[in-house]
């Protein structure tokens, strides 16, 4: 064990240590080796380099360096570890693990903040088509085109690439709003080190899963969920709106009286765990609450319309 320095000097500096221990509530224990010799064993081992699924650091309780192997590491890489075993017998354990190591993955929720060439929106619908590739839907209007990398507001964690996008008029188009909807864009969740969900996170860490979705109702409740805010308190006003801003017209949008700030755009409305909308705009909103609807007016395009056209679902 190391030396430590007692209070009241000893001759003796092995009873010194014990009796230091003593006093402490516990009972001294003489081990084979030194933290020293652990520490130079451990070093050893970091010389061996990367080999992925591999873990190692010294456990002062069996007074051994512990090696963990985990699912995945060559034959090539096992006898190096037990070379450097073999020239220190018994200090050293190895252990197999049944499982492999990596990083965790960012979880990917609609609702999330999301940013792309410095601007700023929010994830609407995590979707899928018939070979299981997911695509993250948001606000055309965000960033008007194709091959734009987007990234989680929150981290920088970078999702993917934006595949396609309707702004009035785009990969697909002009815009109809019953075969092409008018504000919308695709972004193929791919990266390696994402986790898309089929959720939709509202404020305060609470996680709505999203089973189906379908056109709106007028009169049905809507919740509008965003990076800037949340109003879970609005209403379907209109189903089928031709809305003109700033110079843009867009076709057959849902309209609601929830509110929105900037960088909501692109956010989910929902109802339930059905999803109805992505938010393009609408009144210039200063404050927004939870509960703050009623005087407003903002345009969705719906989720439904893009779904048909990308072949795509909710999940």
């Amino acid at each position: 064990m190391e030396r430590t320095q007692a209070s009241v000097h000893h001759d003796d500096p092995e009873l010194t240590c014990g009796q230091s221990v003593r006093d402490a509530g516990d009972t001294p224990k003489l081990v084979a080796r030194s933290t020293s010799e652990l520490n130079s064993i451990h070093h050893k081992l970091d010389q061996l380099g990367n080999i992925p699924n591999t873990a190692w650091g010294i456990e002062a309780r069996t007074n051994q360096v512990s090696v963990e192997i985990f699912d995945g590491v060559s034959a090539v890489s096992r006898d190096r570890i037990e070379k450097v075993a073999e020239a220190h017998p018994g200090a050293i354990r190895i252990d197999e693990v049944d499982n492999k190591l990596k990083f965790k993955a960012t979880d990917h929720r609609g609702a999330n903040g999301i940013t792309s060439s410095g601007w700023l929106c929010s994830a609407g619908f995590n979707t899928k088509n018939s070979s299981g590739t997911i695509y993250t839907l948001t606000a055309g209007h965000c960033v008007p085109g194709t091959g734009n990398t987007w990234y989680m507001d929150w981290n920088g964690q970078r999702i993917g690439t934006q595949t396609a996008y309707n702004f009035g008029t785009g990969t697909t188009g002009y815009c109809d709003g019953a075969t092409r909807g008018c504000d919308w864009a695709t972004i193929k969740a791919d990266d390696p080190d994402i986790n898309p969900l089929g959720t939709v996170r509202y404020w305060g860490g609470d996680y709505h899963q999203i089973d189906s979705s379908r056109y709106p109702a007028e009169g049905e409740h809507i919740d509008r969920i965003g990076v800037s805010s949340q109003d879970l308190t609005g209403n379907v006003t209109k189903t089928s709106v031709t809305v003109n801003i700033e110079g843009k017209t867009l076709y057959s949008m849902m309209e609601t009286n929830n509110c929105a700030l900037g960088g909501d755009s692109g956010g989910p409305a929902l109802n339930g765990s059905t999803a109805l909308g992505l938010l393009s705009g609408g009144t210039d909103e200063t404050t927004c609450t939870s509960s703050s609807s009623g005087t407003y007016r903002n345009y969705f395009t719906k989720v439904q319309t893009v779904l048909n056209e990308r072949g795509l679902h909710v999940y």
